[in-house]
Formats: structure tokens, sequence, C-alpha cells
């Protein structure tokens, strides 16, 4: 038989330099003889024979190597019509296998899809690139796709194939640069890698960018995984979030690390599980109280270090506690005891790492080419290029996708301050300016913009929450009013003064009464989230209790004080893990937290009066409803920095019903007969005492409420005659008739 091939061509599959074998190899219907023939190719490598079989037909063909010895083709008579076949080859080894071939299958992703994919409107991208399982045919397998437009050639490789780049290479599809190859008989669990040659020449191999699965560290293989077989069971959740408006909820979020919060340390100190996490962790949220969980980034990463952080597998929950279906039911049972759960998702930076996303395909893909655009100086990482549509694609079905897939109720973004503005954390020199001269980041604006945009359109009810340091305007402003379209926004101002404020020795805080007071100035300009935060209990800071002064007993007593006007204040709430039991040492992720302090009554009992601040705290719509309206706050007094002392009232949609008197005295002196004024003849119940005995205090309080009396105080017709504790937050709740 005359070769149907030339050399030079079977040469450059052999060695890798084609982008689309689908034109070559397979099944390809040509003329000899002027008569339109069938010719079937396949190379193969290791193979030293192959036969065709065609099963329609009863046929069974040899096939001859022509050029190559392990390139074989047979051309069939022109009576046969083609139909699906099999070819059953024999390795070097003498093992013999029959496989379906894969440039025999179409492909799958459609025209359609790429150009949605290049316009960065592709919405459920994640359901074409990537690795998925399917059937062609009634043929089982896994279509793989990866976007690497500037690569000579791409391959799927794994177990499957030995790691060997030439057994399946991908068909490029046309100027997408998205390369696909459906590969018959993989089955879920098949490790696998893209080998990508580069212009030059050189080979990487890279993990799958939406890789829905991988490897345990320090492995950084991909692995094929089924995210469709999970059953919900939490539909009434979704359906009642899809319609509530968050912003009028109680939201008392739990900050954790899954690394961190508990491990098994007579089990070599091993994480615990997702499934174990369902047991134990939301049996503890339950019983503290908190309305949501959030999850420190639990994307695939790396680098334990970087707490996740540092991201190479933005589509993969991270291997270290289970498998996708574990997380998926961690999630359903959160949801079915009424705890919702926010995932912390990095958009604004990735890693280095030579699996990664990083010189993807030998070029600047996913990241800027200029450093000064594309390298972060403060973490050492790589900036994602915003202004490429494939890219902001790659983002924006990233965090659609874990809203779908996991069914998150919400997202807190990492690190915007770092994306909005072009100088951020640069000197002079070290930055380009946007087409208009400014700094601010004009393609990163238009992502988060577009992002916040289309997950509201999909899931209505669901949070977008701005780790945003700045003052920049409106980000908690609809995009239609010119804002960046997040509905809360982390309060790093309030925090920063708070927290300063609480480390002073209470005998200079009468010098510092604006620290505690002046984020009212702005507490209505955005939608605050009020956040104690991971950030702030690491790197010689100190845990939340170490940094209170004075000794042992008056710690505590500060962070009770300091988490009853925490709770009091409008914003809603985020504090995290370790916090509500007074932790003393600073956090690391890499051991558990020292759940033996529970043993000692003090931390006990500062656990306990968390429990009842977040129960009076849910109970309470005056402490939640108005939280981003002047309406819900009124100020008594604010101007006794002599004796550290604050009062205010905090008032729900019905203020003659839902009101709470918040009195806070930063200092360790008891003052008694101190008068403030109220809005009402009533009589105050004290819902809520820091320094009750029960919680570590020294019991001074109201004996159980004062009834007003007809004295005007503070602006008011009516007061009260109050005993206020040491260091202590009490809440007055006037009753209603």
């Amino acid at each position: 038989m005359t070769p149907t091939i030339s050399s030079e061509l079977v040469q450059k599959i052999a060695t890798n330099q084609m982008t689309d074998l689908f034109d070559f190899l397979g099944p390809h219907k040509i003329k000899i003889n002027g008569k339109d023939v069938w010719v079937i190719r396949a190379y193969i490598p290791e193979a030293t024979q192959i036969t065709l079989i065609e099963s329609r037909a009863d046929i069974t063909v040899p096939m001859k190597s022509v050029h190559h010895p392990n390139f074989f083709e047979v051309v069939l008579p022109e009576t046969i019509e083609m139909d699906m076949y099999q070819l059953e080859v024999t390795y070097q080894s003498g093992s013999t296998q029959r496989i379906h071939d894969p440039y025999f299958f179409d492909s799958v992703i459609s025209d359609y899809d790429l150009y949605l994919f290049g316009k960065a409107d592709h919405h459920k991208i994640y359901e074409k690139l990537g690795a998925h399982l399917m059937a062609q045919q009634e043929v089982a397998g896994v279509n793989f796709a990866v976007w690497a437009p500037n690569a000579q050639n791409v391959s799927v490789i794994g177990g499957f194939n030995d790691w060997n780049g030439s057994r399946h290479q991908m068909h490029l599809r046309g100027n997408s640069g998205v390369w696909e190859l459906f590969i018959p008989g993989i089955s879920p669990g098949a490790v696998y890698k893209y080998e990508i040659k580069n212009q030059a020449g050189h080979i990487l191999e890279k993990s799958d960018p939406y890789a829905f699965a991988a490897e345990m560290r320090p492995k950084t293989a991909s692995i094929v995984a089924d995210l469709n077989q999970y059953q919900w069971q939490d539909k009434d959740w979704m359906e009642k979030r899809r319609q509530t408006n968050p912003l009028e909820q109680p939201m008392s979020v739990y900050e954790i690390h899954l690394g961190s919060w508990r491990r098994k340390p007579e089990e070599n100190n091993r994480f615990l599980t997702y499934r174990e996490f369902a047991a134990d962790l939301v049996a503890y949220v339950l019983k503290v109280g908190y309305t949501h969980i959030e999850l420190l980034p639990i994307e695939e990463h790396p680098l334990d270090a970087s707490w996740g952080y540092q991201v190479t597998g933005y589509y993969a929950a991270t291997s270290r506690f289970g498998t996708p279906e574990d997380l998926m039911y961690f999630i359903d049972v959160c949801h079915q005891n009424g705890i919702g759960v926010i995932l912390d998702w990095v958009p604004a930076h990735f890693p280095r790492d030579a699996h990664g996303l990083a010189s993807f395909d030998g070029s600047h893909l996913y990241e800027h080419a200029d450093p000064r655009q594309g390298e972060h100086l403060d973490w050492g990482t790589k900036i994602f290029n915003f202004g490429r549509e494939e890219v902001h694609n790659f983002l924006l079905g990233n965090g659609l996708f874990w809203l779908d897939k996991y069914h998150f109720d919400g997202l807190r973004v990492d690190a915007v301050a770092s994306m909005l503005y072009l100088d951020y954390s640069r000197e002079d020199g070290q930055w380009v300016p946007n087409q208009y001269g400014g700094r601010e980041n004009i393609d990163a604006l238009n992502f988060i913009k577009h992002f916040n945009q289309v997950i509201f359109q999909y899931y209505p009810g669901i949070l977008s929450i701005a780790e945003e340091s700045t003052a920049w305007p409106g980000v908690t402003q609809p995009v239609y009013l010119g804002g960046l379209g997040f509905n809360l926004k982390w309060n790093m101002g309030w925090m920063n003064d708070f927290l300063t404020y609480f480390s002073k020795d209470p005998i200079h805080r009468k010098y510092h009464h604006n620290m505690i007071t002046f984020a009212l100035l702005y507490a209505f300009n955005e939608n605050f989230m009020l956040v104690l935060s991971h950030d702030e209990v690491v790197h010689g800071k100190k845990s939340l209790l170490g940094k209170m002064p004075g000794d042992d007993w008056q710690k505590f007593a500060n962070l009770r004080s300091l988490l009853g006007f925490m709770y009091g204040h409008p914003g809603k709430k985020l504090v995290f893990m370790g916090t509500e039991f007074g932790q003393w040492e600073e956090w690391s992720e890499a051991k558990s937290l020292d759940w033996h302090l529970l043993d000692f009554d003090r931390h006990k009992s500062l656990q306990r009066y968390q429990a009842d601040l977040n129960a009076l705290y849910k109970n309470e719509p005056a402490l939640w409803e108005v939280d981003f309206d002047t309406s819900g706050f009124q100020w008594i007094d604010f101007l006794d920095s002599e004796n550290s002392v604050i009062i205010f009232m905090r008032k729900g949609k019905n203020p003659k019903k839902d009101c709470l008197v918040f009195v806070c005295n930063f200092t360790p002196v008891y003052q008694e007969n101190y008068r403030i004024g109220v809005d009402r003849n009533a009589f105050f119940r004290e819902v809520l005492n820091s320094d009750a005995e029960y919680y570590g205090g020294s019991n001074k309080g109201n004996m159980g409420g004062k009834q007003s009396e007809n004295i005007h105080w503070h602006g008011f017709d009516y007061s009260l005659n109050l005993s206020l504790p040491p260091l202590s937050t009490i809440v007055l709740k006037p009753d209603f008739e």
C-alpha cells in the first residue's frame, strides 16, 4: 500500500509539532484512483502492531506502519462505510489493549462557546474548559480543554498514557487559543496534567486551570472529578436565601481556617476532614450561636503557610480535607442547620509555582508581561491581566462556579484595594498610569463591576464582600449608581481605631476618646462589616486577648466589653476563631487552637458570654434590621471622655418595639449613680451585662433593670440612674406595651 501521508507530516506528528491532528489522525475520506475511500491513521508511541476492529461491518484489518515505527494507517475498501471502530494495540512490552480512537470523536465545545469566552461573557465556562466526564456515541470518557493560545502543541498526559506527551495531542480550535480532545475510557479519579510546548520548543507541565480536584501537596497534578453526583438536601435554605435581603438579617460570622481550627494530635496531628467538620464544626457554631461561617481560602494551594491565599487550583477544593463531594456535604449540613457559608476568594493575584498559571503557555498569559503591572511586590506573586478577555472570563466563571456547584452563600473578595490602584504599594517609577494618566486600574474596575452585576443576577440573596482598605467611594453602591456593586465592605478603619483604643491602658483612654466614636461619622457611607479578622492576630500583633491591657482579670473584662460594643455598633459582624474563648497565643496555621483552655473557668465563661451575645444579637431586630441607615442608630452621649463612657441606642424598623440602649464603661472604675437620658417612660431591663459573674465579671450591675424617671437628661425627657460596672458593656431594653 502506498502511504497516504508524507513522511514529513508523520515526523511532525511524532515530534509534537502539529496544532490539529484531526486533519491527519482518525478516519478521513480520501480519493484513490478517483474513488472515495476511508483511511484510518493512528500514532501511538510504543505500539508495535495495531489492528482495526469495526464491529458493525464485522471487519478486522491489520494496520500498516508507515514512515515511523509507531505510525499506522489502513485504507478500507470502497464498499465499506465508516462507523465506530476500535484499535487493538500491541505494545513493545508485549501487552495488548483495545481502545477507542480519540481522533474519531467530534469536538464538544461549540463555536458560540468560544465566541463568548473571547468576549469575557461565558458565565459557565467551567462547564466547557477543564476535564469533563461525558459520553460520545455511547462511549464514556473525558473531554479535555485548555486555553493556551501561544503554545506550539498541547497534550494531555497522565497515568492512562504513561505520561507520554505524544500520545494524546490536542486539537487547536481555530484562533480561540483553546485546545480540546475527548479521550475515551478515562474514569473519575484519573490524574493528569497538560504538556505544553512553548514557542521556543521547551516543554512545560501544567496543572489544569479549570480542574475540579488536585493531588495532595507536594504533588501537583490535576484529578478528573464529577461534581454532578452529589444530591443536595438544602432546597429550603436556597429558596429562602433567594427571597431574602441579607442586609436586613443578622450576620454574626465565625471566620475560620480549616487547617488549624482543630486537628487530631493523637493521629499525627492530621487535619480534620470536611465530613468531620460537618459534625464537629457545625455543632460548635450552633452552640456558640454564629449565623455564618467564613472559610479562609479552600481553593487548592501548595503552601500551607500562605493560609490559602496563594491559589494554584482556582476551581479545585483543596484535597487536604477530602473530596469535592465531602465539601458539598459539609456546606449542605451547614445549610440544613441554618448556617450560611462564605468563601474567601482571591482574584487579585496568584503564585509563581511552575505547575500553576504563571507563564502558562510559555508566555505572560494570565499575568501582565510588564513587571510594573504584573508583579505584586508585597507578596511575590503575579497580578492578573484583567484587561484580557479570557482572563476576565476565567475569574468571572470562577466566582460563579463556587456559588453554583458548592452552594456558597457569598464571596469575601480578598485584597480589593490592590486591584483598584495601579500604584498600590509601589513607589514612583514602579507603576504604569492608565490611558488617562491616572492611578486607577480601569481593567480591574471593569472586571469587578461586571462580576458583581452577573453574580447577583444569578444568585439573589448572596453576599459579595469587599476587603477594601481605602476610601474608594461607592464600594457598596450598585453599579448602575456608579458604585462597584459589592453589598458589604470590611470596615478596616473602624478595626484599626478600635483595636488601637482597646490596647491602651484605660487611664489613657480619655485622651483617645475620638478613636472609639470616629467611625460613626462615616458608618453609613457604605454597607460595612465590622471585622476582627485573622490578620490582627499574627506576625507579632498578639492574640486579641493578648492585646488587652492590665492583669488577666482586666484582659478578659476588656475583651468582653470590646465584643459587647462591637455587637451594638452598626454593621454586620465577623470574629476570627479562638477569640470567642480567649486564645492566648497568636494564631498559627500549623497547629490547632488551644482547646484545652476551655478547662479553665475564665475561658469557658468568655465562651458563654460570646454565645449569649450571639443569642441576643439574633433575637433583637434592633441590632441588624437597620444597619446601614442613620435611623437605626442614635447617640445618647459620646462626650464623656473623662470617664471613657459612651451611650447609644440601636433601633429596628419599629423603634417603639425594637430598641436597645448600650452603655459602655471603658475604665476599671465602678460608676454609681450614673444618669443617662432615654427616650421613653418605661422599665429598662438589663438584658446583657458583660460584668456578670456568669461571664467571669465582678457581678456589678442594676439588679435586672431600672425604671426611667421624669428627669430631663442628655436632651431627653426621661432618664435612668445606673450603676456602670468596671470595663463593661451593658445592654438595656425598654419594656414594650
